[in-house]
């Protein structure tokens, strides 16, 4: 009988049973999972690295108005989650997502047809449920190709869970938590590299903001670069025997903090709610707008200690830390190359 190693659409957990049906049972958080979910199977480079994620095969473009090809050269998908009746609601993820379209608009250039928006307020297809943002990450990559620039940015909860599949160094995946998370399941970063990343063709480029806790490498991609608060940076190979990496296009990832750390909403800013690291991000491009990305993230870093001095949380402790971090699916100058999307 033959066998499957899955992922538990609910908890993330891997695990290989034969298959009988079209449902499977997870002994992990004793949920079911069907096939249709998410699976390994060899993607990429499978004589070199091992079995990599797959990504869910749902309806996408049709779900929503226009196919993606349609927009051009840029595309974004912004995603803001309240999760509003929930014991821990976040105020400013709405703000964050309209400041991030309108930055990208007045700044960048993208056409308002080319920005799908995820909030509670939004219609049926576009609360940002498990469905509804697994099916925004395939319009964004969509029939993408040279000179396309793409952007994702979140500003929700995010969590870890235990990896299962040895491809974490730190022994945990990251995930973003949809608004029916409780039900549904996370999507795990495996999930997001695997959809967003890997298909990338040659001359693509990808961004992504997140605003979450835990969120340091939520796109999986293969480097991390760590800086002091002196501007010295080194970058770290976090690569494993799963292919994270692009199919010959661009990924690179700036992420409110680090894996093991938190972040949040504040009001220390302007005092209206908002995400410390959308906030800083956007501040940081209108003292700068033609920044490194080497610059940019000493920017941003000394906008989020200031604002968690001000509201009394010591900088250099370490238990309270925020220090936001930048991947990359390539190595590169950080004070040479220019953030441009």
């Amino acid at each position: 009988m033959a066998t499957r190693r899955l992922y538990c659409s609910r908890c993330g957990a891997q695990s290989v049973q034969q298959v009988q049906g079209q449902r499977l049972y997870c002994f992990n958080c004793r949920s079911y999972s069907y096939l249709d979910n998410y699976q390994v199977s060899s993607y990429g480079n499978s004589s070199r690295y091992g079995a990599a994620y797959q990504p869910w095969g749902g309806s996408t473009v049709d779900q929503f108005r226009s196919p993606p090809n349609s927009h051009g050269h840029k595309r974004a998908v912004l995603c803001g989650i309240s999760y509003k009746d929930h014991d821990q609601s976040l105020e400013g993820s709405v703000n964050d997502v309209l400041s991030m379209r309108k930055v990208l608009v007045q700044r960048f250039g993208f056409p308002e047809s080319s920005i799908l928006v995820l909030t509670e307020e939004g219609g049926f297809n576009y609360i940002p449920n498990k469905k509804n943002i697994r099916a925004a990450l395939h319009w964004l990559v969509q029939g993408c190709q040279y000179g396309d620039s793409l952007v994702f940015h979140y500003s929700g909860h995010g969590s870890r869970v235990r990896d299962q599949n040895n491809d974490e160094l730190d022994g945990y995946d990251e995930c973003l938590l949809p608004v029916d998370y409780q039900t549904e399941g996370r999507i795990v970063d495996d999930e997001v590299n695997a959809t967003i990343v890997r298909p990338l063709p040659r001359g693509v480029t990808l961004h992504s903001i997140i605003d979450s806790c835990f969120c340091g490498t939520l796109l999986d991609l293969p480097n991390v670069c760590r800086f002091n608060r002196d501007g010295y940076y080194k970058w770290e190979d976090h690569q494993t025997h799963v292919y994270k990496g692009t199919s010959g296009g661009k990924a690179i990832s700036i992420s409110a903090c680090d894996d093991h750390q938190n972040s949040g909403d504040s009001t220390a800013f302007t005092g209206t709610p908002t995400g410390v690291l959308t906030y800083s991000f956007i501040k940081a491009l209108e003292q700068k707008p033609t920044s490194t990305y080497g610059h940019l993230l000493m920017t941003i870093r000394k906008i989020i200690e200031t604002a968690r001095m001000r509201v009394g949380l010591r900088s250099n402790d370490p238990k309270l830390s925020q220090e936001p971090i930048l991947s990359s699916s390539q190595m590169f100058d950080i004070y040479r190359m220019s953030l441009s999307l």
